[in-house]
């Protein structure tokens, strides 16, 4: 079940799902609890959209997205102005439309329409960035045991042309960011085929979404090799599921590719987790190797906690390749004190974020930063009725190389309807 009314920035409290307007697509295990806004899935479903854990926002359904620094990668296709500006202007329209749709979607197995726009500025070193972005996303269910999902980026950039010059450049790309099907085997297995997000840590699948991340950049560690898609298949699910805890699974196999849509490393991976309800605390463990040129190896490890009652979210994760390593941790909270999460004051939400990454050697060739590097950042968030936010954050970064502010801003919202009418059940 997916929580149509709720806000963007998920939250310990679950609402009621008899209040709620939601819409059925068929996804994973039939052994799920309820999950934190802002998704709801009721317990005897016949469906539902994330696995066994309250804490995971695994989906596959719409919460993942690359980084907005890959967008350049071999699998961006330019496209021309008028173009774009008439993609932007249909998601706009979309997106615009939802408020009359959303009512009348109650209950409905149909393809979503789904995705974020977002404005952001970067202003670094004195030059000021523009970044304006669409990630749209359909899921469409195909029988009882399939679904088809597709994920796509539309990003434009306007970008200082330094050294002395006056005047913006600007540039606009598009690309897919996944696509995949997904067959439900059994209430313990969802099998994956087509291009996917590698299920390596927790930001990839989880947090990168642009309406979901407190934060307009990611973690450094995010750009080791191969964590962004892959192509081949998974094996995904729940192990093991009871009122004491949980154990999630997924594996993953990819096959080399250098077509610009389908860009992908030869590699293998997966990651396990253990959730323990009672505690509400999440820990896993992520391995990965890349089977093409050098052989490497890649760990990581993850922790995540929501102290029970209350607005408070503990995240962090650690990675190791073979030359670099590096953390982050980060914090969120929302008071509840001044009225409720919907009052004024609670639709603040104050975000600390600490990341460092350590070389291990002088082979700068995985993504990460050259010289060992520490990064903290503050942000404020507000969120705004009707699944808007806006995000405000500063940080310093610290290294041999360099030192300099980061100032960020932006404002997201998130739109999620049904592609066309539905049947009720």
């Amino acid at each position: 079940m997916i929580d149509l009314t709720g806000g963007m920035a998920s939250r310990p409290t679950v609402p009621s799902v008899e209040n709620a307007g939601v819409v059925c697509v068929r996804r994973r295990s039939t052994n799920c609890h309820f999950f934190v806004t802002p998704y709801i899935a009721s317990r005897g479903s016949a469906w539902c959209t994330r696995d066994d854990n309250q804490l995971t926002i695994a989906g596959l359904l719409g919460d993942t997205s690359r980084r907005d620094r890959d967008y350049r990668d071999g699998m961006d296709r330019t496209l021309n102005g008028p173009r774009i500006l008439r993609l932007w202007a249909r998601y706009a329209l979309l997106a615009a439309a939802a408020t009359s749709v959303l009512p009348n979607a109650l209950a409905q197995e149909t393809p979503l329409l789904s995705g974020g726009i977002s404005f952001f500025t970067n202003t670094s070193r004195g030059y000021t960035t523009y970044l304006p972005l669409t990630e749209p996303l359909l899921a469409a269910p195909v029988g009882k045991h399939l679904m088809i999902e597709s994920r796509a980026a539309l990003l434009e950039s306007f970008l200082p042309r330094g050294n002395g010059m006056s005047g913006y450049d600007h540039s606009y790309t598009a690309a897919l960011t996944y696509v995949q099907g997904d067959y439900i085997a059994s209430r313990h297995a969802t099998v994956v085929a087509g291009s996917y997000l590698v299920p390596f840590g927790t930001y990839n699948e989880r947090l990168s979404p642009v309406w979901i991340n407190n934060l307009q950049d990611g973690p450094f560690i995010a750009n080791l090799p191969f964590m962004a898609t892959g192509l081949g298949g998974e094996l995904r699910g729940s192990a093991l599921s009871n009122g004491r805890y949980s154990i999630d699974y997924a594996g993953f196999f990819s096959a080399r590719s250098d077509n610009e849509q389908f860009n992908a490393m030869r590699s293998s991976g997966g990651r396990v987790d253990l959730y323990l309800p009672q505690e509400r605390l999440e820990a896993g463990f992520s391995y990965g190797r890349l089977l093409q040129g050098t052989r490497e190896n890649f760990y990581g490890v993850h922790l995540w906690w929501e102290p029970e009652k209350t607005a408070l979210r503990l995240r962090s994760e650690y990675a190791r390749g073979a030359h670099a390593e590096g953390y982050w941790i980060e914090a969120d909270y929302r008071s509840q004190a001044f009225g409720g999460l919907d009052s004024f004051v609670g639709r603040f939400e104050p975000v600390f974020r600490i990341q460092q990454t350590f070389r291990i050697d002088n082979l700068a060739t995985d993504g990460l930063p050259s010289t060992d590097t520490q990064r903290p950042e503050i942000g404020i968030d507000y969120n705004l009725p009707h699944n808007a936010r806006i995000l405000t954050s500063y940080s310093r970064q610290f290294s041999s190389a360099g030192d300099h502010n980061i100032w960020e801003t932006g404002i997201v919202y998130r739109f999620l309807f049904p592609a066309w009418k539905g049947h009720s059940k």
